[in-house]
This record gives structure tokens, C-alpha cells and sequence, in this order.
């Protein structure tokens, strides 16, 4: 389950409910901004078919709100080195993978 931010946690609950009554035994959530207010992440981790809850380091989460079941993920690499890339006058652009085209010499050199 993927979720853009999960703040009070009003939508996983009911997606859960519904998962359960497809006989769905095993989830994981995941979303890019975890804020977990008003107790969201004690109520996520309670249900027994969350095996894990998966976040980036976009919103610090204090230690002692962390739960057994979370994983956070820094996503800081990134903008640090396009900051160190920027002050140093080098360029960005290297940083951004362009998708390859099926169509593209790269593909048919393959």
C-alpha cells in the first residue's frame, strides 16, 4: 500500500479493512512523507496484517515515536549533492537518469 503522506491515517485503515475482506494476510505501507500525527503510527503498527511501514527522512520522526515495524529511508543524498554541485558550479544535470526509449541505439545495441 503507497501513499503520497500519511498524516493522521484516516485512509489506511479503511484500505485494510478492505484488504481483509479480500483474505489479503500480508501488507506493507509505504509513503514518501511520513508525518503519523495524533497517534497514526502506534495505530498503523497495531494491526497484526502490517508487516512493515516504510518512510523517507522527508519529516523527522523523533526516536521515541518510532515503532518496531518502521523503516525509514534517507532520501538526503540526493539534494546534497545537488547542493554541493550547485555551490561548486558543476552541473546537475548528471544526477537526473533520462528513461530509455525502446526505440534508442542503446536499446538495440543490447
Amino acid at each position: 500500500m503507497l501513499d503520497d503522506e500519511v498524516a493522521r491515517s484516516s485512509t489506511i485503515p479503511k484500505l485494510l479493512d478492505h484488504l481483509a475482506d479480500e483474505y489479503v494476510a500480508s501488507v506493507r505501507v509505504a509513503c514518501t512523507h511520513g508525518l503519523f500525527t495524533d497517534g497514526a503510527l502506534r495505530r498503523i503498527q497495531a494491526r497484526p496484517e502490517v508487516n512493515e511501514i516504510v518512510c523517507t527522512d522527508t519529516v523527522p520522526i523523533p526516536d521515541q515515536s518510532r515503532v518496531g515495524k518502521l523503516t525509514v529511508l534517507s532520501v538526503m543524498p540526493a539534494p546534497a549533492e545537488a547542493t554541493r554541485r550547485i555551490h561548486n558550479g558543476e552541473p546537475v544535470s548528471v544526477l537526473i537518469r533520462r528513461p530509455v526509449r525502446p526505440s534508442s541505439p542503446e536499446c538495440r545495441a543490447a
